[in-house]
């Protein structure tokens, strides 16, 4: 498998809130783009939708309170997948975050996508914080 890890961003919140947020599923509808995403359905544990037809979806492997939540992708997916957020708080209101994507992907996957995943990451990681700290919509952990 090939890891890829993204940079390192800065959240406003305390890491149990932002661990909250990411492993319950069912929380995740106000973020999902319905220009792009169709048929989304989610229990705590898991989730599945449709892209451009093919249908797939997440499911939640393990929690590790406040620090860590791995997922595993399901469905018809062009490559097997493991993708972990993981937290740590600084200080109040000073948590650190980190996306790690493991993929196991045959060379022709890997030749389309190899320039590609380590930004696409890095930009994920730069939404989801500045989701979080309130530049791109308002989080509400409840």
């Amino acid at each position: 498998m090939q890891k890829y890890t993204s940079k390192t961003v800065t959240i406003q919140r305390q890491a149990e809130d932002i661990y909250d947020f990411f492993a319950d599923f069912s929380k995740f509808s106000q973020l999902i783009p319905r220009d792009q995403i169709d048929d989304f359905r989610a229990t705590a544990d898991e989730c599945t939708f449709t892209v451009k037809g093919i249908a797939m979806g997440l499911q939640i492997l393990n929690r590790e309170p406040f620090s860590m939540i791995k997922y595993m992708g399901i469905g018809k997916l062009p490559f097997e997948f493991l993708f972990w957020v993981q937290l740590k708080q600084l200080a109040p209101y000073d948590t650190k975050m980190r996306l790690v994507l493991h993929a196991k992907m045959n060379m022709m996957i890997k030749m389309m996508l190899k320039n590609k995943l380590q930004p696409s990451l890095d930009s994920l990681a730069d939404q989801i914080s500045s989701a979080f700290n309130g530049n791109a919509m308002q989080y509400n952990a409840n």
